[in-house]
């Protein structure tokens, strides 16, 4: 169940399909074959209030965070971030050339006794896991 949660100064949504980038992550997830399709979520949340480095409005940012139970390798967790992270550059670089960005990305575990679930949402998918 892996949540990716990016947070992003609202200066973006004129210049950037986000939802373009939801996806990019999204697809990035699934390639890694660490998750379970029925678990990723991808989620923008917009931030309007915000500062960046020395106050030039022109500036952007995107952090993204994510949250996953507990007891994968830690090799996997670490190649799984990097090709993430490089998904989403690449599509950051592609999209915004001329645009000063900061990028940012942070995996981190669920403590799975401290986190109960609930998800019916294997039962409606056309595909499997």
């Amino acid at each position: 169940m892996p949540h990716l949660s990016f947070e992003y100064s609202a200066n973006l949504e004129a210049q950037l399909d986000l939802n373009a980038f939801a996806l990019v992550l999204h697809e990035a997830a699934i390639k890694t074959g660490l998750f379970p399709l029925a678990g990723i979520r991808v989620r923008g949340l917009r931030c309007d209030t915000y500062v960046i480095a020395d106050k030039d409005p022109s500036y952007t940012f995107i952090d993204l965070s994510i949250r996953l139970r507990e007891g994968r390798p830690a090799e996997a967790k670490k190649s799984a971030i990097h090709a993430i992270f490089e998904a989403g550059e690449t599509f950051l670089n592609a999209n915004l050339p001329d645009t000063p960005i900061a990028f940012s990305a942070e995996m981190r575990d669920i403590n799975a006794e401290l986190s109960p679930k609930m998800n019916t949402i294997r039962k409606y998918m056309q595909t499997s896991d």
